[in-house]
């Protein structure tokens, strides 16, 4: 659209305004963005951590980050704020299927558990005893796996019974947010399709799902689409945020949506790539799909649209595994250059699993495995067969996203990996013999969560592209060397998953 710079100054920015926050595996960040989807200079970042455990903990104190995004509305719609009387809309996202029990006074009686909390697993196998996983796949768009809720609140309630009977309501971590500080939220349609309980093709919570898990659909949150407020403007004038005087609430949505969204991966001809702690692969689809291959998920966004994926979810995790111990004498300059190093046979085999696999074989307790490893080897060959391994993940969740979606004929990807170690991008691009665009935007998830309010409150204002620095064209000479790669992980993967 633009020959100006992507990221603007607040005098270039095309009113109305919208107030974008996203609470990520690492850090909550804020931004605001014109009506043309361009980030205004002046991104506001809280860094957090996730408490893990050996026995799969993966929690995170949702009153914690409550207060991060209080502190970042302060600095950005605050008293004297820099975009007083232009912001329109305020958009959220959150990393994806998370849980939070509330009491009746409204205040958090769990911590916030997170997708990557696996304590569940028992009751997973228990729920695969019971239901007919391959129906609940295709009504759903889910399989069942320790990420998402029916597991999980069967789980809480075996452990926790006194909390689970006293809560009287069961939220995401955005609604939680929400709920504390504006008193009022409700399940967006993407949010409520990632927890595993809504039937996709009505919109509606499902029934056998809540049944399973033990609870009714009064206490979970009405289920809304994202491009629909919460309520009415803000008129009052008052309050701790006078920026927001006039700004539309929309309802939380997950950051896979944001991020697909931001990186211009919005229709079924591209799949977004994303590579921070997690990743995953992602494509926009038209509708309900019919049928749903077994290794991925799909999440209802509205009527008109469904997101088709799935999950990794250890990619920066795995890089900052090794980065704080085998490989700890390599810079990530160091890193950087053995990704982009031609491949070299003989390299370690390495089924990347640190805390377990979603897509495409949803194996809740798989593990790392590392073969062919000998003297020779040092850090950096490690390092090499671990991205290769990171990189036949996404190759296999790629095969089955084309089979629904054929007409995706490019990846755009970005996210913390992809900035550190951007020569990644071009083992992806030789394992998925496809196009790879390095989307070169801070957070484009932000963005995207941005947009799904920005079309509703400037839906006449055309938008801006985001920038690609480069596009990794994938080398047919090395083609075969990755059909090896992906032949030993096949070979592999049931030591991984026993």
């Amino acid at each position: 659209m633009t020959a100006t710079p992507f990221c603007i100054g607040q005098d270039d920015a095309v009113d109305p305004l919208v107030l974008a926050l996203d609470v990520g595996s690492t850090a909550t960040r804020g931004a605001l963005f014109d009506a043309t989807g361009r980030p205004i200079s002046g991104r506001v970042k809280t860094c957090h951590a996730f408490t893990v455990g050996e026995d799969g903990t993966s929690q995170i104190d949702a009153d914690q980050v409550t207060d991060e995004i209080a502190a970042i509305l302060d600095g950005l719609a605050g008293p004297g704020g820099p975009a007083t009387g232009r912001i329109r809309g305020v958009a959220f996202d959150t990393f994806a299927s998370s849980l939070v029990a509330v009491g009746a006074d409204g205040r958090a009686l769990t911590p916030c558990y997170t997708y990557a909390d696996s304590r569940c697993s028992a009751e997973v196998e228990e729920l695969r005893e019971e239901l007919d996983e391959t129906t609940v796949q295709q009504r759903t768009g889910t399989r069942l796996h320790t990420s998402y809720l029916a597991p999980r609140l069967r789980w809480l309630s075996r452990v926790e019974p006194r909390v689970f009977a006293d809560a009287v309501r069961f939220v995401s971590l955005g609604e939680y947010v929400q709920l504390r500080l504006i008193g009022h939220t409700a399940a967006g349609t993407p949010t409520a399709a990632w927890t595993g309980m809504l039937d996709r093709r009505l919109g509606a919570w499902d029934p056998e799902i809540l049944a399973a898990a033990g609870v009714g659909a009064d206490r979970l949150s009405p289920v809304q689409d994202p491009g629909v407020p919460l309520s009415a403007p803000d008129v009052t004038g008052g309050g701790r945020w006078p920026g927001l005087v006039g700004a539309e609430w929309f309802p939380a949505i997950g950051d896979g949506l944001g991020h697909n969204l931001g990186t211009g991966a919005r229709d079924a001809s591209a799949i977004g790539c994303g590579a921070a702690t997690s990743g995953a692969m992602r494509v926009v689809v038209p509708g309900q799909p019919a049928q749903l291959p077994t290794g991925l998920w799909c999440y209802r966004i509205d009527a008109d649209r469904s997101l088709l994926g799935g999950a990794l979810t250890d990619v920066g995790r795995v890089f900052g595994w090794l980065a704080s111990g085998i490989a700890a004498g390599l810079a990530p300059c160091e890193v950087d250059a053995v990704l982009g190093a031609d491949p070299v046979p003989g390299t370690p085999a390495v089924v990347p699993f640190l805390t377990g696999e979603r897509s495409t074989g949803w194996a809740a307790r798989a593990r790392m495995v590392m073969a062919g490893v000998s003297a020779a080897h040092g850090p950096a060959d490690i390092v090499r067969g671990a991205a290769e391994g990171v990189a036949i993940g996404y190759a296999r969740i790629s095969e089955q996203l084309h089979a629904v979606a054929p007409e995706a004929a490019r990846v755009a990807a970005s996210g913390s990996v992809t900035a550190l170690y951007p020569s990644f991008l071009q083992i992806l691009a030789d394992a998925l013999q496809v196009p790879v665009e390095h989307v070169q935007l801070k957070r484009s998830t932000l963005l995207g969560t941005a947009l799904t309010a920005i079309d509703a409150v400037a839906p006449g204002v055309e938008r801006a592209t985001p920038p690609v620095k480069r596009t990794f064209e994938p080398r047919p000479e090395h083609a075969d060397h990755y059909a090896a790669v992906r032949a030993r992980f096949d070979e592999l993967y049931p030591v991984a998953i026993s």
